[in-house]
């Protein structure tokens, strides 16, 4: 089995935290074998327990959204090197990572009024506590934008938790662990956006 029962995780609260932290997912699709690959933000409906999001109309990738259409979609959470320097046992090289599979099936939404809620959803948790922006049902650029876009949702039939963090290692080892990837997802990468731009 893989990866192996000490790195799955099967709290399916542990895994909708992940999507609430991180949710930029990673939907994957696939049509006649070629696959195709899509980052797009996405919530989970606690009410209906189904994952929604939209997608462009103009990406190629929607015509693998139909009805009923089986799709996966991977959300990551934080992830770091392990050297075993931080060990107190004699250990390899390897990498922690809390990563999150979510298989359903799509549920498309044309109706216009419910699309456009769910963009004033997703706005309203995007903002988090400040909502330093509020997207209104009736702002009048919304009957516009809802025709560029597909609304959807996703049917939850897997969970999948893949959370690799120094399990089988002792207990020692195991906090030196967590505490690695604690100070790692810290680091500051203002350097590597800055140089990023500077290739736009």
């Amino acid at each position: 089995m893989y990866p192996p029962p000490h790195h799955q995780s099967h709290d399916i609260e542990n895994m909708i935290s992940v999507i609430n932290h991180f949710p930029l997912g990673m939907l994957v699709t696939a049509k006649a074998g070629k696959p195709f690959v899509t980052h797009i933000p996405f919530i989970y409906n606690e009410i209906t327990k189904r994952l929604v999001a939209h997608l462009d109309r103009s990406n190629p990738q929607l015509e693998t959204l139909t009805e009923n259409a089986e799709v996966t979609v991977v959300f990551k959470g934080p992830d770091t090197y392990i050297s075993p320097s931080i060990y107190t046992t004699p250990q390899l090289p390897t990498w922690n990572y809390i990563i999150v599979h979510i298989t359903g099936n799509i549920k498309l939404i044309n109706d216009n009024e419910t699309a456009k809620q769910t963009m004033v959803v997703m706005t309203e948790f995007l903002e988090g506590k400040d909502q330093k922006f509020i997207l209104k049902q009736d702002d009048s650029r919304m009957e516009r934008f809802v025709n560029y876009i597909q609304a959807f949702e996703i049917e939850i039939t897997n969970w999948e938790g893949k959370f690799k963090l120094s399990q089988d290692k002792n207990a020692a080892d195991f906090e030196n662990a967590k505490h690695e990837l604690i100070k790692n997802s810290g680091k500051d990468v203002s350097g590597f956006i800055e140089e990023i731009y500077k290739m736009k």
